[in-house]
């Protein structure tokens, strides 16, 4: 049984840091495209990281420069970094798994950035 578990989220204050991390298993996790998106309400879910089997990254340019992705094989964890966060980052953040046609998703982190 395959599963993605999603920590680390909650509430911020503008400017702050978060470190999301999520803990996969079923999975020969390092041959997956990782990946993090997130919802806002009312919104598409966009993704926000990528991180290759490989190691290569993708960002959008909404994230660029404050978020980083990361991986660690051993431990089966992907994790996202954020700092100068801001109120727009608010949204439910999710974990997504790919390898070919397989696509797994978390159940989400709530990340709340508010004053």
């Amino acid at each position: 049984q395959v599963q993605l578990v999603e920590s680390g989220g909650g509430l911020v204050q503008p400017g702050g840091s978060l470190r999301l991390s999520c803990a996969a298993s079923g999975i020969t996790f390092s041959h997956y495209r990782m990946g993090w998106y997130r919802q806002a309400p009312g919104k598409q879910r966009e993704l926000v990281a990528a991180i290759t089997s490989g190691g290569i990254t993708n960002y959008p340019d909404s994230v660029k420069g404050r978020f980083t992705i990361s991986r660690d094989n051993a431990k089966n964890t992907l994790y996202l970094q954020m700092k100068s966060l801001k109120p727009e980052d608010t949204a439910v953040y999710y974990c997504n798994a790919n390898y070919a046609t397989l696509i797994y998703w978390g159940q989400g982190t709530q990340v709340t950035v508010s004053s």
